[in-house]
């Protein structure tokens, strides 16, 4: 996205080639950006610079990326043009007023579909700054909004009620933009940007590795057998890192050691070894920078030993799925007792090879609950089955090979 609109022709590596990011290469190439994929995570964008963006021909599809949507619609919003978004079944049923209230208020135009939901007509133009604070701790939202600052006149100021993930903000600087990010005694940090600053583009770009996706296996090393498993340039970000830290209280056996940097961002290497697990309460401080990860650490509190309860996740319930609802049909479906909460749940842990397993899982078109079911068939005494599993490329399309690495057995369609 950012290389999309800044000046010039930028090139990255390590590019994670999901299907979220390849909708958004190609909703940026239909705003008239060019794009060209030269290799296995490597890619060139050229930028669109003073330009700025074209009406699209066709409408933009998000498939099943939220995060695409929303901050597209921020970056989209500085532009005088219009464009139709559109999202698969799952995505069309999430909500996007909580995006499009800032927007509107600096001046953006939307249409959306009955409940605030997609599809969506924006049509952008002459943006004027607002200091706004997000009602929820959303880096969607604040990342829309500072996308939208880029453009409009004056200082645009987010006041966040606490810290959420700052790869927005690192990845600005890295395209030349000043962020003023000023921390508080109480609250989140104070988050500002001028508008009217240029991108410059970036040459040798580097994408560190996801720590959503590194969950995955770090969980399989923990819960299953003997092998353990290491991940390699993982992205080092207290924002994104609490399910390790999460990890570490349940007693989990990890090691962790710098290894290099990318594009702004510092990246580590992490070795997990099969542990016995505690059930923790965890702290509600921790939500923001796990709130993806809440599926497979559930499945962490399974194999655990005692009671583990996670409070202060309601936001859970607006994801791909109402995750709250489908992590419980999860553990439920395999023998695991759990207790729903409003905002979170009680799983009570079977300790280490516990898990009866042996259910089928519902996905509900939901990556993360599909691929944190087959984490935890992989340790259960009994196969997990999933429904559906073609969502897992929206995310992580090596999933599958990974899980083959770390000696897990997938069986598909019966083969």
């Amino acid at each position: 996205m950012m290389a999309a609109v800044a000046a010039g022709e930028s090139t990255v590596t390590g590019l994670l080639e999901g299907e979220d990011v390849l909708n958004t290469a190609r909703a940026v190439k239909a705003l008239g950006a060019g794009v060209e994929r030269t290799g296995p995570g490597r890619w060139t964008i050229a930028g669109v610079g003073a330009a700025g963006f074209r009406t699209p021909t066709d409408d933009l599809d998000f498939g099943n990326s939220g995060t695409g949507a929303r901050l597209m619609m921020g970056l989209v919003g500085g532009h005088d043009v219009s464009a139709r978004f559109v999202g698969d079944a799952s995505l069309s049923s999430r909500p996007m007023e909580r995006v499009l209230k800032p927007l509107r208020e600096m001046g953006v135009a939307a249409e959306t579909a009955a409940g605030g939901r997609l599809p969506a007509v924006i049509r952008g133009g002459r943006l004027k700054a607002i200091r706004y604070a997000p009602p929820e701790a959303s880096a969607q939202v604040k990342s829309a909004i500072m996308l939208a600052g880029l453009r409009a006149e004056g200082v645009t100021v987010v006041e966040e009620k606490e810290a959420t993930r700052d790869h927005t903000e690192r990845m600005l600087r890295a395209f030349g933009v000043e962020v003023g990010v000023q921390t508080r005694a109480e609250g989140g940090p104070v988050v500002s940007i001028r508008g009217g600053q240029s991108l410059r583009a970036i040459k040798g770009a580097s994408v560190a590795g996801d720590p959503s996706s590194a969950a995955f296996a770090v969980a399989l090393g923990l819960i299953a057998g003997e092998c353990g498993a290491t991940v390699t340039g993982m992205l080092d970000n207290r924002t994104r890192t609490g399910f390790f830290d999460a990890a570490l209280q349940m007693g989990a056996d990890l090691k962790v050691e710098g290894d290099g940097q990318a594009t702004g961002e510092e990246t580590m290497r992490i070795i997990a070894s099969a542990s016995g697990l505690r059930g923790i309460s965890l702290d509600p401080a921790l939500v923001p920078s796990m709130i993806d990860e809440l599926p497979i650490f559930s499945v962490l509190a399974a194999f655990a030993e005692g009671k583990t309860k996670v409070t202060g996740a309601a936001e859970l319930r607006v994801k791909e799925s109402d995750r709250i609802k489908a992590i419980c049909a999860m553990l439920s479906a395999n023998g695991v007792a759990v207790e729903e909460l409003p905002d979170g749940f009680i799983v009570t842990g079977l300790g280490a090879r516990g898990v009866p397993g042996g259910g089928l899982v519902q996905a509900r078109h939901d990556h993360r609950i599909a691929m944190s079911a087959l984490v935890m068939g992989s340790a259960a005494k009994n196969a997990v089955a999933v429904d559906d599993i073609a969502m897992i490329a929206t995310s992580y399309p090596e999933f599958f090979d990974h899980m083959a690495t770390l000696g897990a057995s997938v069986e598909r369609d019966g083969q």
